[in-house]
């Protein structure tokens, strides 16, 4: 079986080679652009492929996305209608980007982004201590990543509320679902953590509208897509105190311009999009299962439904 790794990461080649050439035994691993026959490839590990590329192999069976978001796939206008695509569920992406949130949860809820700028005025000045109990924690999405940070949160003595497009259920976690009830959703997120596929219908869902539904403020957490916020309205709702403050661990243009007004912000906190990196020695196990599963003629895990998106 030939499989074929296309990324812009081509420093990880070599290491995806190795690890899933020890995990899966008789494969003919390549590296794009050096395919060979094109009639060859049966299983393409895709992140960020150039358009058009992944509709060049015509026996293609399987596209395992080497990340958890399959919009990079999805947004392609050539990308083979016929071919499954996985998305990545990797324990330790989960483990990484749930720390991420619970570590912006805690430095908005304890004040440290007060205390920053306190820091720079030289400026010794108690604030009053928040009570966890009455901190409202709402976590716009609540699939893999989601679930598994609202329950974290909840373990720490936060009331947790989510929201889905489609109801679900979590122990110690008060569910929403559908665009009706985002509203009393919202209205109850002192801090809201997005975590949110990015399809046709949550594209710019963050807005200025739905911002004013937070209390006046809030705090607002993006480790998702940037494609989720009108940019704008962000900033609008941070100037005017409608937003307290904002951690983003993506923007929608990446890497984030020079002259983007986020940089300078005094209420914006920025990371590179690193809330949770593919680690190949983890990510190689779930993506030989389904590998394993193709070659056994067994149903795939995690295949993405492309009517929604994810």
């Amino acid at each position: 079986m030939v499989v074929l790794l296309i990324t812009p990461r081509a420093e990880q080649a070599e290491n995806w080679r190795s690890l899933l050439s020890e995990v899966l035994k008789d494969i003919d691993f390549r590296v794009f652009p050096e395919v060979g026959d094109p009639s060859e490839v049966e299983v393409a590990l895709a992140w960020k492929a150039p358009y058009g590329a992944l509709a060049g192999f015509p026996k293609l069976k399987l596209i395992c996305s080497l990340g958890m978001g399959v919009d990079h796939l999805l947004q392609d206008p050539q990308l083979p209608a016929d071919v499954p695509i996985a998305r990545l569920v990797d324990p330790n992406m989960v483990e990484q980007m749930s720390e991420y949130a619970l570590y912006g949860v805690l430095h908005f809820h304890r004040r440290f982004d007060v205390y920053e700028r306190y820091q720079n005025e030289k400026r010794w000045e108690e604030l009053p201590l928040p009570h966890t109990a009455l901190r409202r924690i709402g976590v716009m999405g609540i699939g893999e990543i989601g679930a598994d940070f609202a329950r974290k949160t909840a373990a720490l003595g936060f009331p947790v509320k989510g929201w889905s497009r489609s109801p679900k259920a979590i122990d110690g976690v008060e569910c929403y679902a559908g665009l009706d009830q985002l509203p009393r959703f919202l209205a109850q997120s002192d801090i809201l953590v997005t975590v949110l596929p990015l399809t046709s219908g949550t594209q710019q869902i963050v807005n200025a509208q739905t911002l004013a539904m937070l209390p006046r403020g809030a705090y607002f957490i993006n480790m998702a897509r940037g494609g989720l916020v009108v940019e704008g309205d962000l900033i609008a709702a941070l100037d005017s105190g409608q937003l307290e403050g904002a951690l983003l661990d993506v923007t929608a243009t990446e890497p984030l311009p020079a002259s983007s007004p986020l940089w300078s912000h005094r209420k914006v906190r920025l990371t590179p999009h690193i809330a949770g990196l593919t680690n190949p020695e983890t990510a190689v196990y779930p993506i030989a299962e389904n590998i394993q599963r193709l070659r056994d003629g067994r149903p795939l895990l995690h295949v993405v439904d492309r009517s929604r998106g994810y």
